[in-house]
């Protein structure tokens, strides 16, 4: 697939989460309908369902034999080498309080290697996207990862898990060890958003686990095209079904992969 061909499939990739964030940013506060999945922090909505069945309709118009990966659908086969990762709806918890710090995450696999990646921030109107080999851009202007160069320095971002309410650790030891490190750590419920930020150099480094593929296949274009560094907790390659990612500007990445595990013993 060409540089033109990957170019044509984040436009209508881009214009499918368009589309779809104009109808979050409708019921943004105000969702008919609230539903708990995994605990009673985890929830889901009638809107994260029309959003990814939007996205979905405008994904195959144009490309009917690709396959589908959704948070709310599950998984649809193809034969082919292609499939869609999406997240309709990244920041529920935000969205269904009316706080508009929510996303929409698109990537594109092929042969298990991801090739472009978008998120979309409907309340700002701001769409962060990339494709293999040709940077990230933020509305069209190209953009990249800080410079800071030390973990003092820095900003951070994690989230917690779903099942935090039952096993707060290691989530809880980490936030409050990164805390006393760096400049802030902040918690704020989007981690497509996340790691759009640090692509854009607006944070510095996140890190957390029990994530799913769809949270975070399109960030994790973003900031690989944007110079940044992604890898598991040890420090080794990212699997989506492991759940578990580090990404940063690369300077500060060996120190985070060092405290992590340093808090982990002292905990």
């Amino acid at each position: 697939m060409t540089k033109n061909d990957l170019d044509q499939l984040s436009q209508i990739a881009q214009d499918a989460a368009k589309e779809a964030g104009v109808l979050l940013m409708k019921y943004s506060g105000k969702p008919a309908q609230v539903k708990t999945k995994a605990s009673a922090a985890d929830l889901v909505t009638e809107i994260d369902q029309a959003s990814e069945e939007m996205i979905r309709k405008a994904l195959d118009s144009h490309y009917p034999d690709f396959g589908f990966l959704g948070e709310e659908q599950g998984y649809v086969p193809s034969d082919t080498d292609y499939r869609w990762i999406v997240d309709p709806l990244d920041g529920t918890m935000n969205f269904v309080h009316g706080i508009p710090f929510f996303s929409i995450s698109i990537g594109l696999e092929y042969k298990g290697e991801l090739i472009m990646g978008l998120v979309y921030d409907p309340a700002l109107k701001e769409m962060f996207a990339a494709v293999k080999g040709g940077g990230t851009t933020l509305n069209g202007e190209r953009i990249q990862v800080s410079h800071t160069p030390t973990l003092d320095l820095s900003i951070l971002s994690t989230g917690f898990s779903s099942h935090f309410r039952t096993q707060d650790e290691p989530y809880l030891g980490w936030f409050v060890h990164f805390e006393r490190k760096c400049h802030a750590v902040r918690r704020m419920g989007s981690t497509a958003l996340y790691l759009a930020y640090v692509a854009a150099g607006r944070m510095d480094g996140f890190y957390e686990m029990d994530l799913k593929s769809w949270d975070i296949a399109g960030g994790i274009v973003l900031v690989n095209e944007a110079g940044g560094m992604i890898t598991n907790l040890n420090g080794g390659p990212v699997d989506l079904e492991d759940g578990e990612l580090i990404a940063s500007n690369g300077h500060i990445h060996a120190t985070l992969i060092s405290e992590l595990e340093a808090s982990r013993k002292s905990n």
